[in-house]
Order: structure tokens, then C-alpha cells, then sequence
């Protein structure tokens, strides 16, 4: 069983930045990939990036070139750097083990508000 707990989630103007963080309870090397994904009220749940073990990286069209995503195997995190936010990318934001299929394990989510 593997737990997931996103933070780093906040109030930010159009522009701006913030980082998330997904720690695993175990290693999160342990887990072959790591991703976010993140949901509007209403909608799906929607692919944002996933990292693999062997460091592959992909993103959805809708954030390459502003989001950046990486991990620390020593502090079992991964990390969902964000930078000229939108008011689009307002969404719930959650971390889980699948790429751009969803996985079985998520965390329980952190709310990012871009304000415009």
C-alpha cells in the first residue's frame, strides 16, 4: 500500500508561481512512475506531467514550457514546479503512480486558484 500526500497548493496571481510536492510513505522509488493530474469541479480528472524511474519526463501540451516536475529520492518526494501560472490552471492538483493513464494509488489533492 503506498500513500500519496500532495502540498504546496495556494492562492497566486496571474503570473506567479508555486511549487507542489507528492511524498510517498515509502520510497518513492519504488514506484516506477510518478505523475499529477488535476480536476475541475465537474470535469475529469485531467494528465499534467509524470516522471519515471529512469527520469523520463512528459508533459500535457497545455503546461510544457511553464511547469517542470522532478523528484528527490532521498526525501521521497516529487515535485510539480509551476511558473506563469493562469487562471486556467485553477484546479485541484494530485499526485499518482500511473503516466498518462491514471495509476492505482492518489493522493488527496491540493487546490491551486490563479487569480487574473
Amino acid at each position: 500500500q503506498v500513500q500519496l500526500v500532495e502540498s504546496g497548493g495556494g492562492l497566486v496571481q496571474a503570473g506567479g508561481s508555486l511549487r507542489l510536492s507528492c511524498q510517498a510513505s515509502g520510497s518513492i522509488s519504488s514506484l516506477k512512475v510518478v505523475s499529477w493530474y488535476r480536476q475541475s469541479q465537474n470535469d475529469e480528472r485531467e494528465f499534467v506531467a509524470f516522471i519515471k524511474n529512469d527520469g523520463s519526463i512528459d508533459y500535457a501540451d497545455a503546461v510544457k514550457g511553464r511547469f517542470t516536475i522532478s523528484k528527490d529520492n532521498a526525501k521521497d518526494t516529487v515535485f510539480l514546479q509551476m511558473n506563469r501560472l493562469k487562471p486556467s490552471d485553477t484546479d485541484v492538483y494530485y499526485c499518482n503512480d500511473g503516466k498518462t493513464v491514471p495509476g492505482r494509488y492518489w493522493g488527496q489533492g491540493t487546490q491551486v486558484t490563479v487569480s487574473s
